[in-house]
């Protein structure tokens, strides 16, 4: 098989903030190739991400931004299969060259979490994140590093082809039907709003700000896509979405409870994604229409 994995580090919530790529080619069941770059994002760094990845403006003072390394992308991405664990690098590599009027490379796109989801039981439902599919197979995971986090994601899908037998044609077609393992009994009595067929199952996804959307139509689009949607942040807690609004004033105060008490849990260990509600609803319609 012959891919590229592709992982993305943001600078803040809008995920057209891309503050590092990192790209490994992978041929008959190795790392062929590996690339990694700083991207001036040319925006602000929120330090809740800053104390995630550790990238910070330093560190990219003196690195490109994206036109600058556009062509190499497009390039280097045209017309492959391109990897990457679950919808957001996808998204943001898009809204970053949307950003700038670019071309957004053409090439074949395979969410490893959606693989992973039909390929571990465990994982059908929650708790796919690199992190516990890595430690399922025995892959040493350097989290928060692109080009770390994108070799993971090319090992996952090298271990799911091997346990079941699909090669990339087959796993593209794989990953558009249904997951195919069946609920537990308590989860088939308790019906609920979500699709749990949708990309996003699993996720809980918790909106604040002012939206440009109503809240319950927003709410909607959500559980459309498989979010578990819910009042308040807590433990459960895995995308906080911000009204574009809010975010502009992230790099000052005035910032929501729940985006406090978000950043909180972020600060001990919890994995929450923050991003804004226009990235919210591309990726809606990205995911959506997979």
């Amino acid at each position: 098989m012959e891919f590229i994995a592709i992982d993305v580090e943001t600078a803040n919530p809008d995920m057209a903030s891309i503050c590092q790529i990192g790209m490994a080619s992978f041929r008959s069941g190795v790392v062929h190739e590996e690339w990694k770059t700083y991207v001036n994002p040319e925006d602000f760094f929120d330090p809740t991400l800053v104390a995630i990845h550790g990238i910070d403006e330093g560190k990219v003072s003196d690195a490109p931004n994206l036109p600058k390394i556009a062509q190499n992308l497009q390039e280097t991405l045209r017309d492959k299969i391109v990897i990457c664990h679950t919808h957001f690098d996808r998204s943001a590599v898009q809204r970053a060259f949307e950003k700038y009027s670019l071309l957004t490379p053409i090439c074949t796109w395979l969410d490893t979490a959606r693989v992973a989801r039909r390929t571990w039981p465990e994982f059908s439902q929650r708790n796919y994140g690199l992190k516990n599919i890595c430690a399922k197979i025995g892959y040493k995971y350097l989290a928060h590093d692109a080009l770390e986090d994108a070799k993971a994601a090319g090992m996952v899908l090298l271990e799911a082809s091997r346990i079941s037998g699909f090669d990339l044609s087959g796993w593209l077609n794989r990953v558009r039907e249904p997951i195919g393992f069946p609920r537990s009994d308590r989860q088939e009595a308790e019906p609920s709003p979500t699709n749990p067929e949708g990309p996003l199952q699993g996720e809980t996804l918790v909106f604040t700000g002012a939206l440009l959307l109503p809240r319950k139509e927003a709410a909607q689009l959500a559980a459309k896509i498989g979010c578990n949607v819910g009042d308040g942040v807590t433990k459960a807690t895995t995308i906080l979405v911000v009204g574009n609004q809010d975010i502009r004033r992230l790099n000052g105060e005035e910032k929501s409870s729940k985006h406090r008490k978000a950043e909180e849990l972020i600060s001990v260990g919890q994995s929450i994604r923050i991003i804004q509600e226009s990235d919210f609803m591309k990726m809606v319609e990205s995911v959506g229409a997979a």
